[in-house]
Formats: C-alpha cells, structure tokens, sequence
C-alpha cells in the first residue's frame, strides 16, 4: 500500500483502493488485495502570495484612487444656450445606440437647461 495525499494505492498492481463500508478495510478491485484502512487523513497547506507570481497583484500598488469630485465627465463648449442666450454650455457623450452609430451629445447650461443631439 502507498498513500499519496488522500489516496491510497494498492502495493501490488497499483490500483486506487476503494474502502469496505462498514469496516476499516481496503480492498483492491483489480486484484483482490486487502490492506487496513491508514485512518482518515487531513491535508492542509499554505502558501505565501508571493509563491504565485501575478501582473494583477503588481499593479494593484500603482493603482491610484480618485474622489468622485476629481473626475471631469464634462467638457466645455462655446455654444450659445438656447433658453438664456449664455455663450458657454457644458457636454458630454454616451453611446447609446449600436455601434455603427453615432453617439448621442447631452448638452447643459449653467441656467439649468439641458437638451441632447443624436450626431
């Protein structure tokens, strides 16, 4: 009988052993050996993160955090807003229909007035 991890191997044609249900006993279905039952085993390993290298892991330190304040979604345009006459107005774009189409453009002056174009 050899054990490798969990398994147990019969010492004669190198069978997987297959336990007796009821008793402590193993038995080989090939060539009809029987051995005694080593007990029940528990394997427990560990390993540090540094045993398997990963590219995510190494760039989890050059990853840099942004405040929600920090991120520009708009940018401005010299457009004259059709509700109050101001020249300069804010923009951005979404794709909002298949991709063999054009984006669609939101548009908001500081008025409050907001519109959108299907380019």
């Amino acid at each position: 009988m050899s054990t490798v991890g969990t398994l147990v191997f019969c010492s004669d044609c190198g069978n997987l052993l297959d336990s007796v249900t009821g008793t402590d006993r193993l038995e080989c279905e090939m060539c009809g050996t029987v051995t005694k039952d080593p007990g029940n085993k528990t394997v427990t390993t560990q390993s540090a993160p540094s045993a398997f290298p990963s590219a995510l892991r190494l760039k989890k330190s050059a990853v840099q955090s942004l405040a929600t304040e920090d991120i520009q979604t708009e940018a401005e345009i010299k457009q004259t807003c059709p509700e109050c006459g101001r020249e300069k107005m804010w923009f951005y774009t979404l794709q909002l229909r298949s991709a063999d189409e054009g984006a669609t453009v939101f548009y908001r002056c500081e008025c409050g007035y907001r519109f959108n174009t299907n380019n």
